[in-house]
């Protein structure tokens, strides 16, 4: 029979698989699994043979050397921690820093022979320990053997041996398990292990051989060591500060920080690599992608969560992420670039947060930020996206980049705030602040970004009723206002925004724009010509629930009189420029005499105001309109932050470490409304943990008082800081100095 013709009837397909999926692994592509856990680790065997064992066993081997016990010299007073820089770390472990010799204490049965001995110090970390990896490092006494990290010596003493031990400069950080082993003629006798023999290595930034090397001891100091925070908001004119206690040595914090580590799955060899680490951090800091350390949230509903401005610190939050393996709610940009700092100090890394006002946003990388008009001056809001925050932080952290040409090293911009993503992931940096400034923005990692967000234009385009928009002013002073952070050594503030620009309108300048432009950042190149009236808005200061005037100043540069069509918009507005609600909208016309100036005055009534006010209670004033006898538009911004009622601390004079102290906190409900769920929040570096109280109720007029008392730990001078949370007073806090004896 033929089978010309014949056709074949597809097979129907298979049924779908049920039952749970088969777990998919590294068999078959490697032998192990990649280590990405600190906490993970194997068991080494306490004796090891050289080969089989007769019928009868091995023979006692009391004539070789044995080891009784091991002294990590872990206390505080001793050398390795103050030596290291690490005495102020509130943990019973021994915690070092790479690239600089500590010492362990090793008592043997007998006297140690050099000639007939052989022993080893044996370091592993994560759960798949390989010499070739730098995860497993033996370290040897004598000269004549050596492995990468350099051991020696340093004292014998009866049955006891002091070893130096030397990890190299650019060993993994991380935790770390010891073992001592003895070579026999029968093979490897070796402790057990022993959490009291574990070890913590840090980055370190007083050896020239470390990536993060920083050399100036009052910025290590700074950067490193100091605990106590200001972190700056407000507006550039009317700067705002609030301390926050970065706690980075409080107990518990340091293993926080390596389970954040642990929760990114991060390879444990890529652990002694800063660029890989603070790029990693940035991403598990917020929680969008991973669920990392914190969830950020502007909308003012902070029902199931603690409110951003509530925090005083970053212990709670990192205990508590570490303790619930659960994102922790809520956070803001302030919030965020806190707690990386704790976690860059931490972990030895040099960092500081940094404060960016009029901050852009949402502009694509173009160096524009669009705010369009309609024909007859007002703001078009339908169509205008993007917003400039009044202001944004992110941290620097310091660090050599030996992946970037000479010259671009030094403090680096990253940023854990999520706004957009790199790489797939919400994180930004590391950036090289060098290469920001001289816009050099083509390297890694997201520096174009960083870039737009300090030198970005402004430009007011009026869109005309066909749609099409012609750019009417152009404003390129107004974004990167001002960039600071705290000074070094004191707690006045410092003013780097000459690290990120050269000043505005130098030939440097010009050029670095320039620059930025071949890289793709395309700028406004139109220059419309100036309106012959400028519009100056008042500096003023205003505090919550205060009817205030607001005074414009119109002044006619012209020989020839003007009449301006002028629109005056107030809004409530979040710190990122996003609106809230408009609760002023007036026009007014305007006649100048020819070189005269005419003011006008607006009354704010606190009642149109308070009702719709949101947390960082931001008043924004765009006040924008048309000469009638030119047709030029006229534009101003202003943003007034409403000033809130302080918290009154008082502490006890002056304090003795482990002695009892006393802090009162006083507040007073000024005004004519209750204040309903209060949350206040109490800490200070070295001398309270974290502390808490509910009132559910405040009333009017109505004051509270809160006695607490704590025990100072440490000597030195330091703060109080405390904080008033409710829905409806957001932004509350104080602080207070004290000095605590020895």
């Amino acid at each position: 029979m033929s089978d010309q013709g014949a056709t074949l009837t597809p097979s129907p397909a298979p049924p779908a698989p049920t039952g749970p999926r088969p777990k998919v692994t590294n068999r078959g592509r490697t032998t192990i699994p990649a280590a990405s856990s600190n906490s993970d680790s194997t068991d080494v065997p306490e004796f090891e043979p050289f080969g089989v064992a007769g019928p009868r066993g091995y023979p006692p081997m009391t004539e070789y050397l044995d080891i009784w016990d091991v002294d990590m010299v872990r206390n505080r007073e001793g050398s390795n921690k103050q030596q290291h820089h690490t005495d102020f770390y509130n943990s019973d472990a021994l915690i070092v820093r790479r690239g600089q010799e500590f010492q362990i204490k090793i008592i043997f049965n007998r006297p140690y022979k050099p000639t007939e001995d052989k022993f080893a110090l044996e370091f592993v970390i994560g759960s798949s320990p390989q010499y070739s990896k730098g995860t497993y490092i033996p370290v040897f006494p004598t000269q004549e053997q050596q492995s990468s990290w350099a051991g020696r010596i340093v004292n014998t003493s009866d049955n006891a041996v002091t070893m130096g031990i030397t990890p190299i400069a650019n060993c993994i950080v991380g935790k770390y398990q010891l073992y001592v082993a003895v070579m026999t003629p029968f093979g490897i006798r070796r402790t057990r292990r022993d959490d009291t023999r574990k070890l913590y290595i840090l980055f370190n930034p007083w050896v020239a051989a470390d990536d993060v090397y920083l050399d100036d001891e009052k910025e290590r100091q700074e950067c490193i060591m100091n605990e106590m925070g200001i972190i700056y908001h407000g507006s550039f004119d009317d700067v705002a500060e609030r301390n926050w206690n970065y706690g980075q040595f409080n107990y518990g914090i340091l293993d926080a920080c390596l389970y954040i580590l642990d929760r990114s799955e991060m390879p444990i060899t890529n652990r002694g690599d800063p660029i890989k680490v603070t790029r990693k951090a940035s991403a598990m800091l917020n929680s969008h992608d991973d669920e990392g350390v914190l969830v950020g949230n502007w909308s003012g509903d902070y029902t199931y969560g603690v409110a951003p401005t509530s925090w005083t610190g970053s212990t709670d939050i990192l205990l508590t992420y570490a303790s619930s393996k659960m994102p922790v709610c809520y956070s803001q940009c302030w919030v965020y670039a806190a707690v990386f700092n704790t976690f860059l100090r931490c972990l030895g890394i040099p960092a500081r947060v940094v404060t960016n006002y009029f901050s852009a946003h949402d502009n694509d990388g173009n160096l524009k930020t669009d705010i369009i008009l309609l024909e007859d001056g007002r703001i078009d809001r339908s169509n205008t996206k993007d917003s400039i925050w009044n202001y944004h932080c992110w941290n620097e952290c310091y660090m050599s980049r030996p992946d970037l040409p000479a010259g671009f090293g030094g403090w680096q911009v990253v940023d854990a705030t999520p706004q957009e993503t790199s790489d797939g992931m919400y994180r930004c940096g590391p950036a090289s602040v060098q290469a920001i400034k001289h816009g050099q923005i083509c390297y890694p990692f997201d520096a174009a970004f960083v870039f737009a967000e300090v030198n970005s234009d402004v430009v007011f385009y009026s869109r005309k009723r066909d749609g099409t928009m012609v750019p009417v002013k152009v404003n390129q002073t107004h974004v990167g206002r001002m960039i600071l952070t705290k000074a070094v050594g004191s707690m006045e503030r410092r003013d780097i925004t000459d690290n990120y620009k050269f000043p505005e309108g130098t030939k440097e300048e010009r050029t670095v724009l320039e620059k930025a432009e071949e890289y793709g950042c395309k700028r406004e190149k139109s220059e419309p010509p100036e309106a012959d009236v400028d519009l100056v808005l008042p500096t003023l200061e205003a505090t919550v629930g205060d009817d205030f005037t607001f005074e414009l100043e119109f002044i006619n540069r012209s020989n020839e009189g003007r009449v301006v069509e002028a629109y005056i918009s107030g809004n409530v507005v979040y710190y990122t420029g996003v609106t809230s609600s408009e609760f002023l909208l007036r026009d007014s016309i305007v006649r100048i005499g020819p070189q005269k100036s005419v003011k006008t005055t607006v009354e704010i009534e606190s009642k149109k105001y308070m009702k719709n006010l949101v947390e960082q209670a931001n008043l924004h004033f765009i006040v924008s309109g048309k000469v009638k006898e030119t047709g030029r538009i006229v534009t101003a911004l202003k943003v007034v932050n409403l000033h809130n009622p302080k918290l009154t601390i008082t502490v006890s004079d002056v304090g003795k470490v482990n002695e009892e102290m006393m802090a009162i906190v006083e507040f007073t409900n000024p005004f004519s409304f209750s204040l309903e769920d209060v949350y206040i929040r109490m800490e200070g570096p070295g001398v309270m943990q974290p502390k808490s109280k509910y009132y559910s109720l405040i009333p009017n007029g109505s004051s509270l008082t809160w006695t607490e008392f704590f025990t100072p730990h440490r000597a030195g001078t330091t703060r109080v800081i405390a904080t008033l949370d409710c829905p409806a007073l957001r932004q509350v806090h104080g602080q207070a100095s004290l000095t605590i004896e020895p």
